[in-house]
């Protein structure tokens, strides 16, 4: 095979965003022309309108309980309901979780009123391999007799019951799983262990180099260590492991530290990224740091932080000078590109755990905003187990802490605990599984 078909859904970022490492394998049907050759299954050419509407009501209810979530009270409880239906059972003890979910049975009552049979009629004209980002497509490619194969790309550290089918034992999908856990939970919920392939996280290519030297990659870590530990902290203390794994003859210019600001797809947690901005304006205006504040395809959270800068000398000042920028760009895709562009440069990334906790993998250390979800929960206690990723402490007195941070080399030793310890091969062996049929897995998440 030399092309694949990709299908995410239009729902936020992770689902895209997941798959986006893999758009130069993927194909679109015969006569389609879409701005990226990966295809929404909620939103492609001619999709029926029953179908849109089913996904729109889901898109809908999603977007607006992740705004809830900040409103006090009546915002919590209704999250917390939701929540409540797509959570992930405990772990331990091990046991068997095969009984469908109650969101399983909704999925197929969808499924059985048509959601989808279009999209896998108009796939099935060519059947190539179809690898999904979300459990919804995969499903429904089965159930509607997609006669290519089906791979379905779980996004999380950890997942929930939803993700597999109503009789796993039986089902003909093959998972790829981005760590250990993930693994483990599909045989807890009775996925057979051959329909489980542990590729790890699909990453942008541009951030990693070879496949087996990962030059970009180790350049940009070593980078980030040396900017982020400026009294030297950290090296004198690991200077054996920094040496073994890093090329420390590398010069390393002393730039500003680039710290990005995320907010999610929904725009939850954007007055974060408003107290991050007036609380460090002085440590930028002194050249120490350079701040950007990603706000993806929100038009209404460029104008919000537009508004709030122009209204303040000083941050226009900062703005102008470049040292504060605001990340946007209308379409999802070009959006992703220009994100991706950035974190080469960022040296800290701060967001809430979502599919970006596994760019840790990249050296990349990661400030933890409050998670929204059980998956969200389960992404920030890997990234503590890893021990790649930091909690926030209050983003209004972010010029006190980050400062400290800074100061001790914690952040450095975030840099290297995520490049040692995540995967980060994951798309070369998505790429190879799908059109060469090489079976290459991560054996563990500790590893390089």
């Amino acid at each position: 095979m030399s092309k694949v078909y990709i299908v995410a859904v239009d729902m936020g970022y992770g689902h895209q965003r997941a798959v986006f490492p893999l758009e130069h394998i993927a194909e679109l049907p015969e006569g389609w022309e879409l701005p990226s050759p990966i295809i929404s299954a909620n939103n492609y050419p001619n999709i029926p309108k029953a179908d849109k509407n089913k996904w729109a009501d889901t898109r809908k209810i999603y977007e607006w309980v992740s705004k809830m979530r900040s409103v006090p009270y009546l915002g919590i409880l209704m999250f917390s309901i939701l929540d409540y239906f797509q959570r992930i059972e405990l772990f331990y003890p091990k046991r068997d979780l095969s009984a469908p979910s109650l969101q399983v049975h909704q999925i197929y009552k969808m499924i059985k009123e048509g959601l989808g049979k279009h999209l896998i009629e108009v796939l099935n004209k060519k059947p190539l391999p179809l690898l999904t980002s979300f459990f919804m497509p995969a499903i429904f490619a089965e159930e509607h007799g997609y006669e290519g194969e089906i791979y379905c790309l779980c996004t999380d550290t950890d997942i929930s019951r939803a993700w597999a089918p109503l009789y796993p034992g039986k089902s003909k999908i093959i998972y790829l799983a981005p760590n250990q856990r993930v693994k483990e939970r599909l045989l807890l919920y009775g996925v057979r262990e051959e329909k489980i392939i542990t590729t790890g996280f699909p990453l942008p290519l541009s951030m990693l180099g070879d496949e087996e030297k990962l030059e970009i990659a180790k350049e940009n870590a070593y980078r980030r260590i040396v900017k982020l530990d400026p009294e030297g902290i950290y090296r004198q203390k690991y200077e054996a492991i920094v040496s073994e794994y890093f090329d420390v003859s590398k010069e390393v210019k002393n730039l500003p530290i680039n710290l990005t600001f995320a907010v999610g797809g929904a725009g939850a947690q954007a007055e974060i990224g408003e107290q991050i901005l007036i609380s460090l304006k002085n440590i930028i205006a002194s050249g120490k740091i350079k701040l950007n504040l990603v706000v993806g395809t929100s038009k209404v959270l460029f104008d919000k932080y537009t508004k709030i800068i122009e209204e303040k000398d000083d941050l226009r000042e900062l703005y102008e000078k470049r040292l504060i920028k605001i990340i946007y760009n209308a379409d999802k895709f070009e959006y992703f590109r220009v994100f991706n562009d950035l974190l080469i440069e960022t040296d800290i990334l701060w967001t809430k755990p979502s599919e970006l906790s596994f760019y840790a993998g990249l050296g990349l250390p990661i400030i933890i905003a409050p998670p929204l979800g059980s998956q969200e929960k389960c992404n920030r206690e890997w990234l503590h187990t890893i021990e790649a990723g930091i909690d926030q402490e209050a983003p209004e007195f972010s010029n006190q802490w980050f400062m400290d941070w800074l100061g001790d080399g914690r952040f450095a030793e975030l840099v290297t605990n995520g490049f040692l310890n995540a995967p980060k091969r994951g798309t070369y062996h998505i790429e190879s599984l799908l059109l060469k049929g090489e079976k290459e897995e991560v054996e563990n998440i500790h590893t390089i």
